[in-house]
């Protein structure tokens, strides 16, 4: 690849290469304030793959097709995207990981909507490329400072339930849509009563003629209450606020907080600047911020096209909210183990650090801002339990929908079943036990006294949701000699 033109050579008027524009810099080392994203670039036949990153790194900043004099009206040398690395895919013809540097005035302070403007913006549909990834990126902890973070936190959000040591239990109330509000609450309150410490809205219940909104909130907030008072513990019901504009997702908003209600939920599909405008108003009011990540998939899934979903769970940790359902592994729902473990990395851990088989190709200091408590849910029961505790940890909110309202014995035995399952395992680990390949011995010892997970047990021991995942590592570990 030639150098970068200088001078008059440069401004010409006409059509030059985005990496003859000063897109490519192959010494160009990131300062400590630079943004950086990774992306796994496909060119078309012909197109060079060092000339396909630096279109990306020119039209995802201040480049377009043609030579425009006004750049000599600008910091252009600054304000320019820099491609300054391109490594081919392990094991995947056709296929590079593209480095491109950012400096951050390119960017407004706390703007998620901004921030993807660019990165994401026009770059997508782009002819020279086949498809086109945005994998992961790294953030100065001077541009993290300027977003507020989780309203709340893990820390916090334990502190007002006083619940701590294992993992929270929630469901999600089946089916999603057709109950009356009056049946909506009485499945709140059995989960509840029976063990639960969450239930919640799904992402497509709003307010529909079935049920509208005001009426489901009241007979939510009956059962959290009730649930409440007969168990002794905090209880809470994710009330989905979701709504066609930002006032109405307010006003929702203000009406589930003046009915006691300690968490609201909303919908990734609300856009970027209605979940930091609503991460704001938990925080101004006290309480937990629930995002259900629907419609992630369409944009998520493939390895080739769109972007990871590790990359979502940056932006929303930047964006504020406190729970975000991150994959089970072992559920009905796409999720590779290590790239599940990664997700929940990224969400949780203080200090990110670079590790390739996760899919994280960068360290991270979150700069103090708070954790995000990841929630599996989608197609997990009890019988499941030494496995997400294994491969999910305590900080996690596991979330069984079928596998509590479909217990044969009723919802509050379904729940029961399963706040028995992640006791039990949890005082096994806490004895020392292999809970990954005793688990099913602990819970068959846990069912002698204890008939709702007997049953349970019986029921779904043999469902499983084995599918190759489409979303998998490119790097996987090698042995060293002598290893």
């Amino acid at each position: 690849m030639s150098e970068t033109l200088k001078g008059a050579e440069r401004y010409k008027a006409g059509v030059i290469p985005y990496a003859k524009m000063g897109y490519w810099e192959a010494d160009y080392e990131p300062k400590p304030t630079d943004i950086i994203a990774l992306f796994r670039i496909s060119p078309q036949e012909g197109v060079d793959p060092i000339e396909a990153a630096a279109a990306v790194a020119g039209e995802s900043s201040t480049a377009t097709w043609t030579v425009v004099w006004t750049d000599r009206l600008t910091a252009a040398d600054l304000y320019r995207a820099k491609a300054y690395k391109v490594d081919a895919v392990p094991g995947a013809e056709g296929q590079y990981f593209a480095y491109i540097a950012y400096d951050y005035d390119l960017f407004e302070e706390g703007s998620i909507a901004n921030l993807t403007a660019s990165i994401i913006g026009n770059v997508f549909g782009f002819k020279a490329l086949k498809s086109l990834r945005l994998e992961d990126m790294y953030f100065p902890p001077a541009y993290l400072k300027t977003f507020q973070g989780p309203a709340t936190g893990i820390v916090a959000e334990r502190e007002r339930l006083d619940k701590y040591g294992r993992p929270l239990l929630g469901a999600t109330t089946k089916p999603k849509l057709g109950l009356s509000a009056r049946n909506y609450g009485r499945v709140v309150y059995e989960a509840l009563k029976g063990g639960l410490d969450f239930v919640k809205d799904d992402e497509n219940i709003n307010s529909q003629p079935f049920m509208k909104w005001r009426e489901r909130y009241l007979y939510c907030m009956e059962a959290v209450n009730r649930a409440s008072a007969a168990t002794g513990e905090v209880k809470g019901h994710y009330l989905n606020v979701t709504a066609g504009t930002m006032e109405e997702m307010i006003r929702r908003a203000e009406f589930a907080k003046e009915l006691g209600s300690v968490i609201i939920m909303i919908d990734l599909i609300v856009g970027y600047t209605a979940i930091q405008s609503m991460a704001k108003w938990c925080y101004d009011n006290d309480m937990i911020l629930h995002l259900h990540r629907a419609g992630h998939g369409t944009y998520t899934r493939q390895k080739t096209h769109g972007i990871s979903f590790r990359v979502i769970c940056k932006w929303m940790r930047m964006a504020g909210v406190d729970h975000i359902h991150a994959g089970t592994v072992v559920g009905k729902l796409e999720g590779d183990p290590n790239m599940v473990q990664g997700f929940y990395d990224v969400l949780r851990e203080p200090y990110l650090h670079k590790n390739l088989q996760q899919g994280i190709f960068f360290d991270q200091d979150w700069a103090s801002l708070k954790k995000v408590m990841p929630v599996a849910s989608g197609g997990i029961h009890a019988g499941q339990m030494h496995q997400l505790l294994h491969y999910l940890g305590e900080d996690v909110i596991l979330q069984f929908g079928g596998g509590t309202i479909g217990h044969p014995d009723g919802i509050e035995a379904g729940a029961t079943a399963n706040r028995v399952a992640v006791e039990a395992m949890i005082q096994a680990r806490n004895e020392g036990r292999d809970i990954m390949n005793e688990g099913p011995e602990i819970l068959q010892e846990a069912a002698r006294w204890c008939s709702p997970l007997g049953v349970a047990l019986d029921l779904w021991k043999d469902i499983t949701f084995d599918y190759a995942s489409t979303d998998t590592g490119d790097y996987v570990p090698t042995e060293t000699p002598g290893s």
